[in-house]
């Protein structure tokens, strides 16, 4: 570990505070209001009362700072949302250190290295927690909890090893797996009741996937309170949902996109994600619970207090994408605590806090269920009726682009190769064009208001899904190759041909990355990609033989003699090896490059809790070139989420176009936009330091392929 400070003379340390500084989390004088959590609060309502800065003065909005996070790192994203306290904003740079600034200036204080004495593990983190009562910050890196003394920078030595926890705690008591070769790191924040941390994880999308267990936390000591486990174990509820010993060898149902805590019951909201693998469920016949569940945990103890599955038997990734909401509303003329889910496909949940219950009518209705060879589709699905979605749901002949003849005649045809008129079409080796693989929501979450009013961004992307045999498994394939397939087809496909920037064409990856920087990056990981720490030494470098069409002699020699190719195991053993394999997340575009679906391709939308309708939907963010030719604004793919505040503004980046924009939060036109330097693919955060609002956001650029940022940039009047 390495701790960086701004030193004073040869020998003093002088750490550089507001004049009048007080501990984080205390109130200063001159009027200092905070941002303290991810999503500004427990609830994550990503709401702020502030409003010096509001509609009739925005358009005089300037930059008031920028801090260069990235000095010295390689150019990756930065998907953070910066807590403020006291007059201090902390975050993260693209290689994970955590730094804190004046929130005012910018200025350093200081700066922690997480992988000084620890194997370097690259991933996004989108947050960070604050516990006020012992004054002390957590955030994850590589496979660690860390806490952190806000003032100094330093590792609280009295929680855990010297300051850090293993993610994989808790994880001890699975049969057949080497703990430490499990992948298990943590990209967005858990939460903090009283002295209990709750925290989920990212895991795996293949059969060697961890369970994505949820655990509590002492936050004083760092020892395990309770796991909660989201595949059941047996004599526990919800295990009959899977074929009987699934929890030994099924990974995934995990929360990867953060959490929620509701302080007065107690009580911890969050959602969770698809099973292993993607795609092909024939080894876990059943609904699957918890996967692709709505939770609510008691924070102090981890039990169950209900649950509210959005897809049954999840085929399609339709993982529970960002945390939940949680907020009131006015329901049949009662006031109702509600917890607000959005989801990948473009649904709104609206359940009541304490039961769990749909607010609004859902639907079971019966679904296809010709599935691949081996596989068993739950035969009814949810269908939300109110609020409507705020994506398309199918991708049908009347939505196939338009932009030109060619355009559409391209996409047709692909279109008349597939399967298509129902989103729940099982995955085929024919193929279904789908949407909702990247949003509908995502990530960046959705802002509330006072009022119930919703403001969520969405994607309406078209995605490619088709299904393959399985040709490395066994002893037929190479060890290069069966490893690939293991490890790396899901993302890349079976062919390496990828899709687009944030999944590349691995074809000539030797033409832009060495032998040792190719073996750093499986080792290390970078942005979406995981580590792949759970592979030997050998096995990463048979992984690069292969990639740079290298393997010559078969696997049993002297370079690779313990590489080997993953036979496939016996049933119900780990790790789970399918026999069929998706193409890749392989998005749709027309031969310009453009989305094969007409526009809006990316729109924010405003919701009204209370009733289920739309106030209004706009698009969000643009190509200036179509714009010129007179096509209207498309919007785009758009990745980071929104914030809203008392002075009727919401504030979003997130979009292809690397621009900052406010719009009216009652009538959704835009007010104010800046260019930024780079893509700011990330949630902003707004804060008061001595009497002055600012509007702060990660601007770090480099997803899909942008430029790079490595910004933190501040706005004021």
């Amino acid at each position: 570990m390495k701790y960086i400070f701004l030193l004073a003379g040869a020998c003093a340390l002088s750490l550089i505070r507001p004049s009048g500084g007080a501990p984080p989390g205390m109130p200063q004088d001159g009027g200092t209001t905070d941002w303290p959590a991810y999503g500004g609060n427990n609830a994550g309502n990503r709401y702020s009362p502030l409003a010096e800065i509001h509609t009739g003065n925005v358009s005089q909005l300037k930059l008031a700072w920028k801090y260069f996070a990235a000095e010295g790192e390689r150019p990756l994203e930065i998907q953070c949302q910066p807590i403020i306290l006291d007059g201090i904003l902390y975050g993260t740079t693209p290689m994970l250190k955590l730094f804190a600034v004046r929130a005012d200036t910018g200025e350093p204080l200081w700066k922690f290295d997480p992988f000084v004495s620890k194997p370097p593990r690259y991933h996004a983190n989108r947050g960070l927690m604050y516990w006020k009562e012992g004054k002390r910050i957590f955030y994850t890196a590589g496979m660690w909890l860390y806490c952190i003394d806000p003032a100094t920078g330093l590792p609280n030595t009295s929680f855990g090893d010297n300051g850090a926890v293993d993610l994989r705690i808790g994880l001890e008591d699975l049969p057949g797996r080497e703990i430490s070769r499990l992948a298990v790191d943590a990209t967005s924040p858990g939460v903090i009741y009283r002295n209990t941390l709750v925290i989920g994880s990212r895991v795996g999308e293949f059969g060697d996937a961890a369970p994505g267990y949820i655990r509590g936390i002492d936050t004083r000591t760092g020892k395990l309170k309770w796991v909660f486990h989201t595949i059941p174990h047996p004599g526990e509820f919800g295990y009959e949902t899977w074929p009987k010993d699934a929890w030994k060898f099924i990974g995934g149902a995990n929360n990867w996109s953060g959490m929620v805590l509701d302080e007065k019951r107690g009580m911890v909201y969050f959602g969770t994600g698809s099973p292993s693998v993607d795609f092909y469920g024939g080894a876990r016949a059943g609904i699957n619970l918890f996967s692709d569940c709505i939770m609510a945990l008691d924070a102090e103890t981890g039990k169950r207090k209900w649950h509210y599955q959005t897809v049954h038997h999840d085929l399609w990734d339709r993982d529970l994408p960002c945390p939940p909401n949680l907020t009131t509303v006015t329901h049949k003329g009662k006031k109702v605590d509600v917890v607000v889910q959005t989801t990948k496909d473009g649904l709104v949940y609206v359940l009541n806090r304490d039961t769990g219950v749909s607010l609004f009518p859902v639907e079971e209705r019966a679904v296809p269920t010709e599935g691949l060879p081996g596989e068993k589709p739950w035969p009814k699905q949810r269908v939300p009726l109110k609020p409507a979605p705020f994506s398309r749901q199918v991708f049908t002949e009347a939505d196939i682009t338009d932009l030109s003849p060619e355009a559409h005649t391209f996409v047709k045809n692909r279109f008349d190769q597939t399967r298509s008129g129902n989103k729940f079409m099982p995955p085929s080796k024919e193929g279904t064009l789908v949407l909702g693989l990247g949003g509908g929501a995502e990530w960046g979450g959705n802002a509330i208001d006072p009022s119930g009013i919703l403001y969520q961004n969405a994607n309406e992307m078209v995605w490619d899904l088709k299904m393959s045999d399985f040709k490395g498994r066994g002893d037929q394939a190479s060890a290069g190759r069966s490893l690939y397939m293991s490890n790396c087809a899901v993302c890349h496909g079976a062919d390496r041909k990828g899709s687009g920037q944030e999944y590349p064409s691995l074809l000539a990856i030797g033409e832009k990355r060495t032998r040792d920087e190719l073996l750093t990056l499986l080792k290390s990981g970078k942005g979406r990609m995981p580590a792949f720490g759970h592979l030997t030494e050998d096995n990463r470098r048979a992984i690069v033989s292969f990639l740079l069409n290298l393997e010559q002699k078969p696997a049993g020699d002297a370079q690779h003699s313990t590489a080997s190719a993953p036979a496939a195991p016996a049933k119900g053993q780990f790790p789970y090896i399918p026999p069929y394999i998706n193409n890749g997340w392989t998005r749709f575009h027309d031969p310009q490059g453009y989305p094969a679906i007409k526009p809006p391709w990316g729109t924010l939308n405003a919701i009204d809790l209370n009733t289920g309708e739309y106030l209004w939907k706009v698009p969000l963010g643009e190509f200036p070139e179509l714009t010129k030719k007179g096509v209207p604004v498309t919007g785009t793919e758009n990745y980071g989420g929104p914030i809203v505040t008392a002075g009727n503004l919401v504030f979003i980046a997130a979009t292809k176009d690397e621009r900052f924009r406010a719009f009216d939060r009652r009538t959704g036109k835009v007010v104010w936009e800046y260019q930024l330097p780079a893509g700011g693919f990330a949630t902003p955060a707004t804060y008061q330091v001595n009497g002055k609002q600012y509007i702060v956001l990660a601007v770090g650029g480099a997803k899909n392929g942008h430029k790079p940022g490595g910004y933190y940039m501040a706005f004021s009047l």
